[in-house]
């Protein structure tokens, strides 16, 4: 502020705004944000494989079907729908298996099945030599 001189009058004080705090403040605020802008904008390079043109060979009629261990809500098991004991899983899922020639299981269980039950068939057919255990999420007919 300054105050006005004048031979005898009234001092009075003039207001005069002082924009050099205003400006620094408005240059360090553009500043910011131009360092940060280019932060913001990510990008994400993906590589999608392209299409196959050729077409699917559809499997041999003397494929052998997947052998499918399925466990209910009352804790009945099916190895392709043969019911089997829990106690017959060791026994029988290796000879399945070597007769196949591939020990992968489709490991299927109804949606009332109780989970600590499936986890401990699962362990089972593990042990009985199931090498990859697949999960269906779909109702097997």
């Amino acid at each position: 502020m300054s105050v006005g001189q004048g031979g005898g009058k009234k001092h009075k004080v003039t207001p005069q705004m002082n924009v050099t705090p205003l400006v620094d403040v408005v240059l360090v605020l553009l500043i910011i944000f131009m360092v940060v802008t280019p932060l913001l904008t990510k990008q994400f390079w993906i590589n999608v494989p392209k299409k196959a043109d050729e077409v699917k060979q559809p499997l041999p009629d003397d494929s052998k079907p997947p052998v499918v261990l399925s466990l209910a809500a009352d804790g009945t098991l099916r190895i392709n729908k043969d019911t089997i004991r829990r106690d017959d899983i060791g026994r029988r899922l290796p000879r399945i298996f070597s007769a196949q020639g591939d020990a992968t299981l489709v490991f299927d269980a109804e949606d009332g099945a109780p989970y600590g039950e499936a986890v401990k068939v699962m362990d089972l057919a593990r042990a009985a030599g199931a090498v990859t255990i697949a999960v269906s999420s779909r109702e097997l007919k």
